[in-house]
């Protein structure tokens, strides 16, 4: 079927971004999941190319577009040859909607050239351990100074993706304690200079999979944050992260949806070229019918991701709406790869193979930005459950 997600501009926009990952990207990328991380210099070239500030306006040196089609053509791209940016996405997916919609203008002036030009790279900071999804539990604490100039940073966060290159990190933390009646008031972002003294970058992670993306432990030990680097308001913080989280669960799902529709390219050319006991593996029945559904899949899956764009472009993607899109795309994909992947036998197995590659880094995708058991817990409240 004739997709129309997409205008003349998004697929110019996608054939740039497919040179550029078959130039820049393809050939060096077993080196950078081998070391853990991408270079600092890709997200320069990233920068150069326009990607960090498609959603910037022009007077900060961005493009000025809105919407958040561009970034769903990046996603599909990554997937389609296997590979990802690094922590970029978390950078312009994640960072850039708080930034926008809280900064001051000061702040703005401040940060957004460096952000779209790739000098400065961002993260985000949520999870603390033992907390989870349970984000109203957060332990980190900001004190406000007895002069009122700076907060006084204490705590510590884990699974910080792009948590060892980024030079500010959006720290939520408590300004003030939680009471009975509302544990999730007292929440606010701090954008914290990663040169501080007191902040530290503890453990990087060893992921079962997205090996290119930096994930680390990060601590707070009297960090000192100017008033100044205070996004919005002052106990809002909770507030504000709802408010991004349909975008955030969206984004995950066009990530499971392309990953899908690029196990079933993968393991089509595969099957087409493996012979065993003398024919090619795709001239067998179960070949075809496995292959059969997981299109099928594929095709219902890009179904969900395209209305769900076209929703949020039009201000009405709701909180169930972005849940029960993650959890239909991340759940089918999850069957779709793990189909395709036995269908290359033992060499699905084999990381050179980007099956494999694919079989790893999706799997997260059941767990971050809200795991598959707390979609069903928002879907089944919006049924009235």
């Amino acid at each position: 079927m004739r997709r129309t997600v997409f205008n003349e501009d998004h697929e110019a926009f996608r054939q740039t971004i497919r040179e550029f990952i078959a130039d820049e990207v393809v050939p060096h990328y077993p080196q950078w999941e081998e070391q853990g991380f991408v270079p600092r210099s890709l997200y320069r070239k990233l920068g150069e190319l326009g990607i960090f500030g498609i959603e910037v306006p022009e007077e900060y040196g961005g493009a000025g577009e809105s919407g958040f089609k561009f970034n769903a053509v990046i996603s599909e791209e990554c997937a389609r040859a296997g590979v990802s940016f690094g922590g970029s996405s978390v950078h312009t997916a994640l960072c850039l909607p708080y930034l926008l919609s809280y900064a001051d203008e000061d702040q703005k002036r401040r940060w957004l050239p460096s952000f779209v030009s790739g000098e400065m790279m961002t993260a985000i900071a949520m999870t603390e351990p033992g907390t989870g999804s349970d984000l109203a539990g957060m332990q980190t604490t900001a004190r406000l100074s007895d002069d009122g100039t700076h907060y006084v940073l204490n705590g510590a966060k884990t699974f910080i993706t792009g948590g060892v290159q980024a030079d500010r990190v959006l720290v939520c933390c408590r300004t003030s304690p939680a009471s009975a009646e509302d544990r999730r008031g007292g929440i606010s972002i701090l954008v914290v200079d990663t040169s501080s003294e007191g902040y530290a970058v503890g453990r990087t992670l060893d992921k079962l999979g997205l090996k290119t993306s930096d994930t680390a432990e990060l601590s707070f030990n009297d960090v000192r944050v100017p008033v100044a680097d205070l996004l919005g308001e002052e106990g809002r913080g909770f507030e504000y992260l709802t408010h991004n989280l349909p975008q955030e669960r969206l984004g995950i799902a066009i990530g499971a949806y392309a990953q899908a529709a690029a196990a079933v390219r993968f393991a089509t050319e595969y099957v087409r070229e493996r012979t065993v006991f003398g024919k090619s593996v795709s001239s067998f029945q179960n070949t075809k019918f496995v292959l059969a559904d997981c299109r099928s899949d594929v095709d219902a899956m890009q179904a969900v991701v395209d209305r769900a764009l076209e929703a949020h472009e039009a201000g009405e993607l709701t909180v169930a709406d972005a849940a029960s899109a993650k959890l239909f795309t991340t759940e089918s994909a999850a069957r779709v790869i793990d189909k395709c992947l036995q269908l290359h036998g033992g060499y699905g197995y084999m990381r050179e193979y980007p099956i494999a590659r694919l079989y790893a880094d999706t799997r997260v995708t059941r767990i971050y930005g809200g795991t598959s058991e707390v979609m069903r817990s928002i879907v089944a409240k919006s049924m009235g459950l």
